[in-house]
């Protein structure tokens, strides 16, 4: 990969840097002053990069980090895997990997970082061999005062929901034709694929449901070409500034269907329960590995003072909640291992009277309306020589009760 060009760039940009300027200053100035780069200039660091994507994508790589202390000078991928220098791409300094990332971002972005110290951010570049463009999720951050970047291939196509193996019930629940409003949460730690789950339901009403869509989410992932659905993408820091602002303009937007991408704070949470009392279908997601711990954590975000109206709320407005874990088989791939609950009279009694942890019974016995627990669903999986026994107990939630299931004949 030739870069005499783009590292003359680099270096000429790089040598304008005040002596004075040490740390954080430093990234500062870059954010400042990258703009004034000549036009021509842009464009070739940016072609560089996605020259750099390409490389990316084409050793089957999920994701690339660029910039940073810890990167050393070289850039890293995680490949198959595994984290590793990619020692055949070139070597860039702290500042001239600075210049490069904040290259990628508008003068919003640029502001927003230089606040926050963060930046959820998605990109997207043309790649010539496939003739499709390709997107990228991408979180800018800092480190020991540098400013370093991790960018995550999006695939470029949707897993139907079918193949996702939710029972025919459960579905109905996700339905907007089904069930016309109400809550249905996503849940599971970073990296679960709550995102293609929600990309999943969107694509199965895309294909039949004449709904409008509107889709907030930091960062924009996969990109729906509207189809029977109207689909309206809104990337909070691009579009809206903020999810809570996301979900209460869209009110203003016709929609039928609002997805929001997570429900990461208490003013959004607030957002999303009113949004949905108003009788529209809700989709969101939360960093919680059960259903009986999403239910908590809403709870729990809230002030004291709220927490009995908003649990009062949610049992009023909750239609489903699936909380999901991507498990290691024995093919050397990944399942999806799921817990699905659906909020009938006795799950809706149970949150009203803060008796949570009762509903785990509810689910173990609801196989019929779809609910299955995930200790439930690990069992299924190693049945079907899917998963191997100690990965089952492994990603359990209730380590008790999947033995008792394992054990029994």
């Amino acid at each position: 990969m030739i870069v005499t060009e783009e590292k003359r760039i680099l270096s000429d940009f790089v040598n304008t840097i005040p002596e004075s300027l040490y740390g954080p200053d430093r990234v500062s100035y870059i954010l400042e002053n990258s703009s004034k780069l000549d036009d021509g200039d842009k464009v070739l660091l940016r072609k560089f990069v996605n020259k750099i994507l390409t490389s990316m994508i084409e050793r089957d790589a999920s994701d690339i980090e660029i910039g940073g202390h810890g990167n050393e000078g070289y850039i890293w991928m995680r490949i198959h895997g595994k984290k590793e220098r990619v020692k055949d791409l070139p070597q860039f300094g702290d500042d001239e990997s600075a210049l490069l990332i904040s290259n990628l971002f508008n003068s919003n972005q640029k502001k927003y970082i230089s606040t926050t110290r963060n930046l959820d951010f998605s990109y997207t570049y043309f790649y010539e061999r496939r003739k499709i463009n390709v997107r990228f999720r991408a979180d800018a951050y800092f480190d020991l005062d540098t400013l370093t970047c991790n960018m995550r291939a999006i695939n470029t196509s949707i897993r139907s929901l079918a193949s996702l193996e939710f029972h025919p019930s459960a579905v109905k629940y996700l339905s907007h034709n089904y069930i016309k409003f109400g809550l249905s949460l996503i849940t599971g730690i970073t990296g679960s694929g709550k995102s293609t789950t929600l990309d999943s339901i969107v694509d199965h009403h895309n294909k039949f449901d004449p709904a409008h869509v509107v889709i907030i989410a930091a960062p924009i992932e996969y990109v729906h070409t509207s189809n029977i659905s109207l689909v309206k993408h809104r990337e909070v820091g691009r579009d809206v500034l903020s999810f809570k602002e996301g979900v209460v303009q869209s009110l203003r937007q016709d929609p039928d269907i609002i997805v929001i991408g997570e429900m990461r704070d208490p003013d959004t949470i607030m957002a999303s329960l009113e949004v949905t009392d108003t009788g529209h279908k809700v989709f969101s997601t939360l960093h919680t590995s059960s259903a009986m711990e999403s239910l908590e954590r809403i709870i729990a975000e809230v002030n004291p003072v709220e927490q009995e109206r908003v649990r009062n709320r949610l049992a009023d407005v909750l239609v489903s909640v699936v909380s999901q874990k991507l498990v290691p088989t024995l093919d050397g791939k990944r399942a999806l291992a799921k817990e699905v609950m659906v909020v009938t009279p006795s799950v809706k009694a149970a949150i009203k009277n803060n008796n949570i942890g009762e509903i785990y019974m509810m689910i173990n016995q609801g196989g019929q309306l779809g609910m299955i627990t995930m200790e439930q669903d690990l069992k299924r999986l190693y049945e079907q020589k899917r998963i191997s026994l100690e990965t089952a107990i492994t990603y359990a939630n209730n380590k008790t009760r999947i033995n008792q299931l394992l054990s029994a004949k």
